[in-house]
């Protein structure tokens, strides 16, 4: 299988006064394209921590991430920034929503990093709004965000997350702020899509259920998966 991701030997120490705290010690992984995959562990495992190292938010103290063979933080940091904005959607347990902006708005903003993006604003409002419309959220375009739901809420971060086609989705805890029946219709909308686009899928969860739903679960402890 086609190798998307790799992490080499990937550890992740912070500095607590005198203290160090070492979060990842030595994790290694390979993602395959297409591939479902969920990671496990306790609260404080160092789950979101191995995420964010993964998608090009936080680099880590030793170790190297490789996306599609180039090593992600020997990058400069724009040519990281092309990639997180281009291949890489991201999903999170909070849903940072703009509330300023509308609900479209919203979710066309990733859009707006795209090279000649502001000549294809009707192209993209377009796109913005067909996403919208598949996660069941075709009436509440010029709505903001204080008036949704928690699960229209992540619906709408979810359709932010694929506005620039990405290859790659990476869901922190997205079922982690809202009830179980909630919660399930989210998932329907992230399994669906992810199927419908081809998309390879890394999730964070503490929950057994939603781990189930993945081809391959790994489980991080004590700082190794």
């Amino acid at each position: 299988m086609n190798e998307l991701i790799q992490a080499r030997d990937i550890r992740r120490s912070f500095a607590l006064g005198a203290r160090q705290l070492d979060v990842l010690r030595g994790v290694s992984l390979a993602v395959h394209a297409g591939e479902t995959l969920a990671i496990t562990g306790l609260s404080g495992a160092g789950k979101s921590t191995l995420l964010h190292i993964l998608g090009g938010l936080d680099r880590p103290t030793a170790g190297e991430v490789l996306y599609r063979g180039r090593d992600f933080y020997a990058c400069r940091e724009r040519a990281r920034a092309a990639i997180r904005a281009q291949k890489i959607g991201f999903v999170f347990q909070a849903y940072h929503l703009l509330p300023e902006l509308s609900v479209l708005e919203n979710v066309l903003l990733p859009g707006l990093s795209l090279p000649g993006a502001f000549l294809q604003g009707r192209k993209l409002r377009q796109r913005a709004g067909e996403l919208l419309a598949r996660v069941g959220l075709a009436e509440r375009l010029e709505h903001r965000p204080s008036e949704l739901s928690g699960g229209e809420q992540q619906r709408a971060a979810l359709a932010r997350a694929l506005m620039n086609h990405p290859e790659l989705l990476l869901a922190d805890e997205p079922t982690g702020n809202l009830d179980s029946q909630t919660g399930e219709d989210v998932l329907r909308y992230l399994f669906d899509l992810v199927r419908e686009q081809n998309l390879t899928l890394v999730i964070v969860t503490h929950n057994e259920a939603v781990a189930a739903r993945c081809a391959r679960h790994l489980v991080l402890r004590d700082g190794q998966l």
